[in-house]
């Protein structure tokens, strides 16, 4: 018996800048990259290291530079920390799972700390490889939260809920994030988009830097919404409104509208937050050419919409001027709303 699980890189198209203040976003998976869990029985219950687990280096400064970009941790944390909750979840819910360990290998080629959601998609990919393995009847709707829990409250990352939630359905999903839903039931309300309504698309990223990831962006801004911050309470309502027009323009077909309100998330998060003055730069040079653009994420990728194939071609050659890699995003196949999310068995 072996299974595959697969969950693709997310990005966020409008919405809260940080999902985790409880407030709406519209995000989306796409399949140019993906993190893959392979899981097998076997005697003995192992976890195998990935490349970016390799301890390895070509000297001295190659390893002060890795740590200094990627830090101290690689996957397999990960993995621990996602059956440790999903082992803990059912047993308080009553699931009794069959005696039998497991080999799990995993890999990714998700680019890392560029905020696509590399981290949440191997923990999101093992939790739908142990669903599966186990055969357990867990809610679709409540492996997001449990992905929330393996890297916020066992690992200590700072982290919403948007990328656990568009890896775990696929495709375009919008997303009521409310406290009173969570405090209710455990879990935000999670509705499918359909994706042939997007305008064409463009995400540009670049190699991270130390001051680039989303970590203290996160952490910041939890605090400031927690302290009830007149200026930031003020603003995760308007990014919910702006999330909620932008479901309305996907469902009339207005891609000018969806750029609008695309821009003007971008508009809001400036005035609300810090941003880097090289992300501004590169997004002000695509607006100069008639696109719209964001950050998809706490820090790093920008995403936005680009008219035709002409114009795409001037986005990414002006991104590319400032060491972006662009991509023109193919949004995943949305998972079927079943109990046991994507995956293959062989």
């Amino acid at each position: 018996m072996l299974f595959r699980t697969r969950s693709y890189a997310g990005a966020g198209l409008v919405g809260n800048p940080s999902d985790g203040s409880f407030g709406k976003t519209i995000a989306l998976t796409f399949t140019e990259f993906a993190a893959e869990v392979t899981i097998y029985e076997t005697p003995e219950l192992q976890l195998c290291p990935a490349d970016v687990d390799d301890a390895t280096f070509t000297d001295i400064a190659d390893l002060v530079g890795d740590t200094r970009h990627y830090g101290y941790y690689g996957g397999l944390r990960l993995l621990k920390a996602a059956t440790k909750v999903f082992v803990e979840h059912c047993a308080h819910v009553g699931i009794e799972l069959p005696p039998r360990n497991f080999t799990a290998r995993y890999s990714s080629t998700i680019p890392r700390l560029s905020g696509l959601g590399d981290s949440s998609a191997v923990c999101t990919a093992m939790l739908k490889a142990l669903v599966r393995f186990y055969d357990a009847q867990i809610p679709v709707e409540l492996l997001p939260t449990l992905c929330w829990r393996a890297e916020h409250d066992e690992l200590g990352i700072p982290c919403g809920f948007q990328d656990r939630v568009a890896q775990i359905y696929d495709g375009v999903v919008f997303m009521d994030l409310d406290r009173s839903l969570f405090d209710q039931a455990g879990h935000g309300r999670y509705e499918p988009l359909d994706p042939p309504a997007l305008p064409p698309l463009f995400i540009a990223f670049s190699p991270p830097s130390p001051a680039g990831t989303s970590v203290a962006y996160h952490r910041r801004l939890h605090v400031l919404v927690e302290e009830q911050q007149q200026d930031m309470v003020k603003a995760m309502s308007e990014f919910a409104d702006i999330a909620e027009q932008a479901r309305t323009a996907l469902a009339a077909g207005d891609p000018r509208r969806l750029a609008e309100l695309i821009n003007a998330n971008f508009d809001l998060r400036r005035h609300t937050f810090p941003i880097d003055e090289t992300t501004i730069r590169r997004v002000e040079r695509v607006r100069a050419l008639g696109a719209s653009a964001k950050l998809a994420g706490g820090s790093g990728a920008i995403i936005g919409t680009c008219g035709d194939e002409s114009a795409f071609a001037g986005v990414a050659a002006v991104l590319e001027q400032e060491g972006c890699t662009v991509v023109k995003p193919t949004v995943s196949t949305p998972a079927l709303p079943a109990r046991c999310p994507t995956g293959s068995r062989t």
